[in-house]
């Protein structure tokens, strides 16, 4: 095929790769692009749609990464063998949709008696008062110093106490100097985007933090969807890829809840070891909440070559609407940040991060944490109790850390869109691993989270599910 009718749209927000890798995918999943069918080359399609090579190029790389198309050295691109995936696609659209539905009519149903949401704290315990009293302090102590423009990086003094806190409770070896203190997560990739610029390749597992997926997305990065099994990503997965870097979750992977062993993350370290571009980006998610077993120190704390870039957040430690993240760069990427992000102001208030400081340097944080892990061991411990019953006709996971469990049916003709649909027959919400996957595929997985439930609604909301399932 010499020509594929493309419109792109200049007003359109999406990137123009985007617009194109939208388009193909979706004449693949409808049918209209059939197997074996060959795709005008790169060079011929950026002339009829008078635009760079390397938009297009953008383009079929990603949908060679996730399988719709099929890169045959010196011949072109061809459409994948793909039938069984998009009627899988069309399918999980269509739960996707009915879910939609549902969870509108759940949100004005009085009968909507429980909500196993894994995105939800508990916020009954945070010690306002304190941090109304430091709130107070700081402007009386400080005034106008705190109302100055600050340090593109965030003021030293919280860079100071995060990264005693970090060495002390997560084993990261790092300088102030190498902290970045962002609001949220969402700021700091796309600080990463100008950091290294575009045309760079990330490898993330297909069911992950899709917020992540989606800022790479925007950022015109491709995207290799790697295999995982229960211990996280395999670096011999990695090594038939393309990527320069990768983004993983070791403490506490979401949302399948699988803790990354020390031996893994050495595979991964060798791998961004081979090359220089190459960096893991980790993402040291839930690290505050573990369970069973001694803590395992992050992936940066073994990284001996500075080949991690690791990423932390307040958001489920402290509050959400903290919306305090950082950063830490490795020293060699230090010159790369002050040539292109210096000139960027910090995104978070100098008075947020005064009041920040001194909640964790006075040691209100800690006391704070210490009583969320025995609140949230409560409540973890009368979830598993309540699971007794289900233990015959379920396998039930990721149960040593974080703030949410996996139920996977042992019968796998029960799916996953049964269970939410007899769940909600009981008034209750519980959450399908399909919701966080890049490729969508139907799964027999659902998700419990309990942190924003108490003891007594966990119980009601188990009974609720017993009915529903056993």
């Amino acid at each position: 095929m010499d020509n594929l009718l493309i419109v792109l749209d200049p007003d359109n927000k999406k990137h123009l790769y985007e617009q194109i890798y939208d388009h193909i995918k979706k004449e693949i999943r409808e049918g209209k692009l059939r197997y074996g069918e060959r795709l005008p080359s790169a060079r011929l399609l950026a002339q009829q749609l008078q635009i760079s090579r390397s938009t297009v190029d953008l383009a079929y790389g990603q949908l060679v990464s996730e399988g719709y198309l099929e890169a045959k050295p010196c011949q072109g691109y061809f459409v994948s063998h793909v039938e069984d995936l998009y009627h899988i696609s069309r399918e999980s659209d269509g739960i996707q949709e009915e879910e939609q539905k549902e969870t509108q009519r759940q949100q004005t149903d009085d009968s909507f008696l429980c909500d196993f949401s894994p995105n939800t704290i508990d916020m009954s315990y945070f010690p306002f008062s304190t941090w109304k009293r430091i709130h107070r302090q700081v402007l009386l102590d400080e005034q106008e110093n705190v109302l100055r423009k600050g340090n593109p990086k965030g003021d030293e003094r919280l860079r100071r106490t995060i990264a005693h806190y970090l060495h002390a409770s997560r084993g990261v070896n790092c300088s102030p100097e190498q902290i970045i203190i962002g609001a949220g997560n969402d700021y700091l990739l796309l600080l990463l985007q100008k950091l290294f610029g575009e045309m760079r390749t990330v490898a993330m597992e297909n069911e992950t933090y899709l917020r992540a997926y989606r800022i790479f997305c925007s950022n015109a990065y491709r995207i290799c969807v790697t295999d995982m099994d229960e211990k996280g990503m395999r670096a011999a997965a990695l090594e038939q890829t393309e990527a320069d870097l990768a983004y993983v979750m070791p403490a506490h992977q979401f949302p399948t809840g699988a803790v990354m062993p020390v031996g893994r993350r050495l595979e991964l370290l060798a791998w961004a070891k081979e090359k220089e571009n190459r960096y893991l980006i980790e993402d040291d998610y839930d690290s505050e909440f573990r369970y069973k077993g001694k803590p395992i120190p992050a992936l940066q704390s073994l990284d001996q070559q500075e080949k991690v870039i690791y990423m932390g957040t307040f958001s489920k430690s402290i509050a959400p609407a903290i919306r305090v993240s950082y950063l830490v760069l490795p020293r060699r990427l230090l010159t790369l940040y002050e040539q292109n992000c210096s000139f960027l102001s910090s995104t978070v208030s100098r008075i947020d991060q005064a009041v920040l400081n001194r909640f964790i340097a006075e040691g209100y944080f800690e006391r704070y944490l210490n009583k969320m892990r025995k609140v949230y061991r409560q409540k973890q411990e009368k979830m598993l109790e309540c699971l007794e019953p289900f233990r015959d006709l379920f396998t039930i996971t990721g149960e040593e850390a974080g703030l949410h469990m996996l139920l996977m049916p042992k019968d796998e003709a029960v799916t996953e869109r049964q269970l939410i649909r007899k769940a909600q027959q009981q008034g209750c919400r519980v959450y399908g691993l399909s919701d966080y996957q890049i490729i969508k595929k139907e799964t027999h997985r659902v998700m419990l989270g309990y942190a924003s439930l108490s003891l007594s609604e966990i119980e009601e909301g188990m009974g609720l599910l017993e009915k529903a399932w056993l």
